[in-house]
């Protein structure tokens, strides 16, 4: 367990004396909070993103990364591929899990090739990176080219951006000292995240990006 300097809830007191580690309780207490900003983000500003599960999943696999700069990478690498795969799978006429199937292959071996470089490099935080990140990443692929097939290649490219967005901020909201300090010392406030969530779903407005889209005829209206 990490040391702790800082004044920290009964309940966390239990849990630690139970044996449950400080990084679980925090990641698990971060949970409601992320998928609320989550939330807020889709429903009041507009970003849409692959769904809120895979923005929250890529988030904690950024937080589980040694710096999220190498989580970035690998999530480009990701989506990259997925774009030229399908490109070049196009002629073969595959079903849809065959081609998921030959492009989640081909991600794993280009990430593995990715690791040796970086240990090459000396770069040992990228090379020491844990699987479970990078499975949790390699999941994108089956929602990139679902997404792909349905709406097209632009569509997916904009929604994987606005996931990557999305997850850049919940891992620095996750990474924030001061919040986790808070949270450590009353987690009974995340229960809050609750009402917070009623409010956002009965939100009836215009999305800002919507504002930002039809200004003109919001003005001549």
């Amino acid at each position: 367990m990490n040391e702790i300097n800082f004044n920290i809830s009964p309940i966390l007191s239990f849990f630690l004396s139970e044996g449950v580690p400080f990084e679980t309780i925090k990641l698990i207490l971060m949970l409601p909070i992320i998928a609320t900003l989550i939330a807020f983000l889709r429903q009041v500003i507009g970003i849409k993103a692959f769904g809120i599960y895979t923005p929250l999943l890529v988030t904690f696999a950024f937080l589980a990364t040694n710096g999220i700069k190498y989580g970035i990478a690998i999530f480009i690498i990701i989506i990259l591929i997925g774009m030229l795969m399908r490109v070049a799978l196009k002629s073969f006429r595959l079903l849809y899990l065959p081609r998921v199937a030959i492009m989640l292959t081909v991600v794993a071996l280009s990430i593995l090739v990715m690791l040796a470089i970086g240990g090459s490099l000396k770069r040992t935080g990228l090379a020491s990176v844990s699987i479970f990140p990078i499975l949790i990443m390699i999941t994108l692929v089956e929602k990139f080219i679902a997404v792909q097939i349905e709406k097209g290649d632009r569509a997916a490219f904009l929604l994987a951006l606005e996931t990557l967005i999305i997850s850049i901020l919940g891992f620095y909201l996750a990474s924030w000292e001061l919040l986790i300090h808070f949270i450590a010392t009353y987690p009974w406030t995340i229960l809050f995240t609750i009402p917070i969530n009623i409010i956002i779903g009965k939100w009836t407005g215009l999305r800002l990006s919507e504002y930002l889209r039809f200004g003109e005829i919001i003005k001549r209206s």
